[in-house]
């Protein structure tokens, strides 16, 4: 299954290992189970490390592995976007791969078991990946935290019975307790929340430091922003929700300048790895919750987890996030008929009616692909008119099982207590409300900016974007901001990257004038 040229990319990777890691395949008649000992076989080629156990005393419906003396099991065989989860695994089992720093590790820790999760995906889900090797990564640093990847098309009757619409979801004793995209700092708040936390008594000193420029984001306008303050041989702290930001969810880029193709993880571990080239202090799966003014100019920074950090200059870059409609029964339905992703959930819409809900180029190509899975689809879009690109416009009006609503609000996602089965909509010119039965809301109306931890500390528009200067000056002396958060014009890529560098710049020029 695994051809030579993988198997031989998989030995620089597996590489690393020093430790026998050993797969635990469980018997099965199921018809599959010969691929999967297959995929496993090839993953003992890459590595004398790594030997396959044929388990015959266990029995399972499907195919099925664990990874021994971790709490790491998979149900199904991990191909697809799931295969970087196992190659993961493999590494997080000898504690390889990217680890957490020391004060993530001790919230982890702290959570009370005994924790059993089974995670639900599809192989074709992009977003599934993040959260099956966040919880892979937790149950190999945690004595009671046990953790299976499910692949929905293996259980049918599970997924029917919980009454799972959307992958990844997230089931703990029968429940569901998430569904959809969710970053490692949300999910692990879940857990803390759910299953409770032992006593904090033994948990790191949450003063990270004291620092000459702090910047708040890890996407390309923080990471520029940190390497060139370094640069300038500045004691520099990155701190961010997750690194590479929005790059993480982009797919193809074709406009980075010298740089004909590539795509947003790609680009995003580079810019990473050349951050990691300076000696700049990396603080992911954090979120700021205040700033404020300190003694002498300093900046007191304070994070959701209670952890503290100062600095005399502050680079703000924090980016912008998907919107959401705001609406009744929107955030009562994710999981279960709403989604923001059409390549991860469409498949669930096989033969049915669904709404997208935007027309700009995002809600436009989803609606495009949704036409060649579901029954019928309608775009909504508040305007009189898409914005989208006239390419994709063209193209979704040439699609027969398409209907565009132009010049409507939506006002309600209408659902039954377990999934969703309509969707309220009110015309603009004559405000009469009306109805559209659908089994699926897919919300594609763009970005809000990162912004809400500053509200009434530095000036922002009526729309959360933070006012700069030419320069990336903020309100707020000592306080910069770069890139989507910002004021700036053009939301790019390239745009955030020199944003970036010039705030740096700025605040550096500032600092040698104090």
């Amino acid at each position: 299954m695994l051809d030579q040229n993988l198997i031989d990319q998989l030995k620089e990777v597996f590489s690393k290992l020093e430790n026998p890691v050993r797969l635990r395949l469980v018997s099965s008649a199921h018809g599959d189970q010969a691929e999967l000992r297959e995929m496993l076989s090839g993953l003992t080629q890459a590595s004398g490390k790594i030997t396959l156990i044929e388990d015959s005393a266990t029995t399972a419906d499907a195919p099925a592995f664990s990874i021994e003396g971790t709490g790491i099991s998979f149900l199904g065989i991990p191909g697809g976007h799931e295969f970087s989860s196992l190659v993961l695994s493999v590494l997080y089992a000898d504690g390889k791969g990217k680890q957490p720093d020391a004060g993530i590790l001790a919230r982890i820790r702290s959570l009370k078991g005994p924790i059993r999760i089974k995670t639900y995906i599809s192989l074709t889900c992009e977003n599934c990946p993040e959260v099956v090797q966040a919880l892979n990564l937790m149950a190999t640093h945690h004595p009671d935290f046990r953790h299976e990847m499910v692949d929905g098309g293996y259980v049918q009757d599970e997924i029917e019975a919980l009454g799972i619409q959307g992958v990844p979801s997230v089931v703990v004793d029968g429940k569901l307790v998430h569904s959809g995209k969710i970053q490692f700092l949300d999910l692990l708040a879940k857990l803390e929340q759910h299953f409770g936390v032992e006593s904090h008594e033994n948990r790191l000193s949450q003063d990270l430091g004291v620092f000459d420029v702090a910047v708040i984001g890890g996407g390309p306008a923080g990471a520029s922003a940190a390497i060139y303050s370094a640069r300038k041989g500045l004691k520099t702290a990155m701190v961010a929700e997750r690194f590479g930001g929005q790059l993480q969810e982009t797919k193809g880029i074709e406009n980075m300048i010298s740089v004909s193709y590539t795509e947003g993880p790609k680009l995003a571990a580079q810019i990473m790895k050349h951050v990691s080239d300076y000696p700049i202090s990396q603080f992911e799966h954090r979120r700021v919750k205040t700033i404020q003014n300190g003694d002498g100019g300093v900046k007191l920074i304070e994070f959701e987890s209670g952890e503290k950090l100062s600095a005399s200059s502050i680079i703000l870059a924090t980016g912008a996030k998907w919107r959401e409609l705001g609406i009744p029964g929107e955030r009562d339905y994710i999981g279960q008929g709403v989604a923001f992703c059409a390549h991860c959930d469409g498949p669930f819409y096989k033969a049915k009616r669904v709404a997208v809900v935007g027309g700009g180029n995002s809600g436009v190509e989803a609606a495009i692909d949704l036409a060649g899975i579901a029954t019928h689809v309608t775009l909504f879009e508040y305007n009189d008119k898409l914005k989208a690109d006239d390419v994709l416009v063209e193209k979704l009006k040439a699609l027969a099982n398409v209907e565009i609503l132009l010049g409507v609000k939506t006002s309600q996602v209408i659902g039954d207590g377990k999934k969703v089965i309509g969707l309220e909509y009110v015309s603009r010119e004559n405000d009469k409300a009306e109805r559209l039965d659908v089994d699926g809301v897919f919300v594609q109306i763009g970005l809000s900016p990162n912004s809400q931890f500053v509200k009434g500390f530095v000036e922002t528009t009526a729309y959360g974007e933070i006012v700069v200067d030419g320069k990336g000056r903020t309100s707020v002396p000592g306080i910069y901001a770069a890139g989507d958060v910002t004021t700036i014009p053009f939301k790019q890529i390239v745009t955030a990257m020199g944003d970036g560098a010039k705030v740096a710049l700025t605040a550096f020029e500032d600092r040698m004038r104090a």
